[in-house]
């Protein structure tokens, strides 16, 4: 992994003075699609489609093989979209599929305009643009602006020489102690989130360029007004090929402290330094992490995506954020100031991550992004392709199918957008390699055994029982899990009582009940610290109440909500459970949910 010198591949023409260089020289021309999308939506549902929007992330190397070659592509994905209708989705965020030397297996991209071949084409792009949008379906793009791949021809020219135009697109800096003979020390103390120092030394310019993630991965400086024109251009040539929006890769990276000062070393109760997975000391990110310059660059980019308009795709153009925050206080931030607006809907990772059965907790973090963010929408999650999946976070290894149902619950029936991972809704499990040998991502292979890497929660879609589990008829690119025989999508489409029903019949609710779609959230029960009850009310419709237990032991609860007599109608129920008449007893069973209407005096 650690380069000392690179053959740089620099283009034969140096564009002097131009904002970008482009990757790919005669790409396709965007088409004008043939259909609208989505079809007969009214103008206030187009410029709001995104306020009660369920969102499915596909991880396109793993979701479906159309070619044979064991790796997902495109055309995969277009193949599934009746299913992904039928699930009730409202958009699709894609990890990147551009071309790459796929070292982080597309987050390190050589080319923003184009299709990784691996993938597909520019013609398979638009043909699943175009075919989800006759399904009511939209596309979002992963748009990662902290840094590019190496082999980038920006980078390529940069690490040329230091009077290439290009050396100021990427941070580069001398080394501490210097001289002709000797490249000194790095900068400063800083480390990459995947292991050891974050500069690497170039003996051929003989400077040191820094890289947040992997050594392939240089950070791009947004000190350069040039980088900001680039990203600006890179936006709308997806905004024409008519994505609805971008989701924001590590965005609070974006910028450094300027001083380049080294980050604080934490150390636990005895004074001792915390050490990491990767046997490196845990710094404060401070310096490296959500300064205030990220607010600036995303008001830019907002701006730009609310300036473009198109007959072919109307609609809101939504910005997602990767928002990894401290607190609900800087998460508020993310949505900017009324006139200056930036993120539609920053991740609520504070809600994401509790990683633990804890109601109290639980309810404090809805309490924090229902009451402290304004009149901004929320956007919820539990899963990503850079965490576990929900089953070996919060499962039990007892009740896990019951423990998703739980969380599904309050991912859906909350306020505001809902974002889940494909094969949440079957309960795929997390399954990390056994040997180091076996390791695929970097992050594994520096930081074994501590650190196995994220293999496990991207193993391929499980869509039936057969050998390669209805993902490829060639041998896929991360071996499918035992647990397909008995997780997947044809055993769970006909069984009324799976999770995958489970997941369809909450969407289902979360899109078609008034109080779902748009009522605010009030906490009822709140000292109850085994289950998790709330209201959810619109004017002039009537309320619903749901209740989720969050314990292997049954539990009743009695709630109140005043002006009401408290007799409910039975909307959705953990299988097997009884219906409740009133309010005052509403029995669960081991993580068990329930979800009523309450009934008018």
């Amino acid at each position: 992994m650690h380069k000392t010198k690179a053959t740089l591949r620099v283009a034969l023409a140096v564009f002097l003075g131009a904002a970008t260089l482009t990757a790919t020289a005669g790409a396709q021309p965007a088409p004008v699609p043939p259909a609208r999308h989505p079809a007969g939506a009214s103008s206030a549902g187009e410029r709001d489609w995104w306020k009660n929007a369920v969102i499915y992330e596909i991880y396109p190397r793993s979701f479906q093989d159309s070619n044979g070659d064991g790796i997902g592509d495109l055309n995969g994905i277009t193949a599934r979209l009746d299913y992904l209708k039928k699930l009730g989705i409202d958009a699709i965020w894609l990890t990147p599929c551009y071309p790459s030397p796929q070292v982080d297996f597309g987050y390190d991209i050589s080319d923003y305009k184009n299709i990784d071949p691996k993938y597909g084409t520019l013609a398979d792009f638009d043909r699943l643009v175009a075919e989800a949008g006759k399904r009511h379906i939209r596309i979002l793009m992963d748009m990662v602006m902290n840094h590019s791949s190496d082999q980038h021809p920006w980078f390529l020219q940069s690490r040329s020489s230091r009077a290439n135009p290009y050396r100021d697109w990427y941070m580069w800096r001398d080394g501490k102690g210097e001289t002709a003979t000797d490249k000194g020390a790095p900068p400063n103390n800083w480390e990459s989130l995947f292991g050891h120092s974050a500069w690497q030394w170039d003996a051929a310019t003989r400077q040191y360029y820094y890289h947040r993630f992997y050594i392939q991965q240089p950070d791009l400086n947004w000190n350069n007004p040039k980088v900001h024109d680039a990203f600006k251009e890179i936006i709308s040539s997806w905004l024409k090929r008519g994505v609805a929006g971008f989701r924001f890769d590590a965005v609070t990276a974006l910028y450094e402290d300027p001083s380049l000062a080294d980050e604080e070393i934490l150390k636990d109760k005895d004074g001792k330094p915390l050490i990491n997975a990767y046997g490196d000391p845990v710094l404060n990110d401070s310096k490296t992490d959500n300064l205030p310059g990220v607010h600036a660059v995303m008001q830019e980019m907002r701006a730009h995506a609310d300036s473009f308009s198109s007959a072919a795709f109307p609609g809101t153009r939504v910005l997602i954020g990767e928002t990894y925050l401290p607190n609900v206080a800087e998460l508020a931030k993310m949505y900017g100031p009324p006139n200056k607006p930036e993120f539609h809907l920053p991740m609520d990772t504070q809600v994401a991550f509790i990683n633990k059965l804890n109601v109290a907790a639980l309810r404090a973090k809805l309490n924090d992004v229902e009451t402290k963010i304004g009149d901004n929408t929320p956007l919820l999650l539990f899963d990503n392709h850079d965490n576990p999946r929900v089953q070996a976070r919060y499962g039990d290894g007892v009740h896990d199918t019951d423990i998703q149902r739980a969380l599904a619950a309050v991912l859906f029936l909350s306020r505001g957008s809902a974002q889940f991972y494909y094969g949440d809704e079957i309960g795929m499990m997390t399954t990390p390699p056994t040997r180091k040998e076996d390791v695929k991502d970097p992050i594994g292979i520096t930081g074994w055994p501590n650190e196995k890497g994220r293999d496990g929660e991207r193993t391929p879609m499980q869509w039936d029982a057969s050998a390669n589990a209805g993902f490829s008829k060639a041998k896929p690119w991360l071996p499918v899990p035992p647990s397909a025989s008995a997780i997947n999508v044809a055993a769970e489409s006909r069984d009324p009582d799976s999770l995958l029903a489970w997941y369809e019949n909450v969407i289902r609710l979360k899109k078609t009940i008034p109080a779902f779609e748009r009522g605010r959230n009030t906490m009822l029960d709140t000292k109850n610290d085994k289950v998790l009850s709330w209201m959810r009310k619109d004017p002039g419709s009537p309320p619903v109440v749901v209740a989720v237990n969050f314990t292997a032991d049954p539990q009743t609860v009695r709630l109140s909500v005043p002006g009401f007599n408290g007799k409910l109608k039975t909307l959705l129920k953990t299988p097997g459970a009884a219906d409740p008449s009133t309010l005052e007893q509403i029995q669960l069973g081991p993580f068990g949910v329930y979800v009523g209407k309450i009934l008018q005096r």
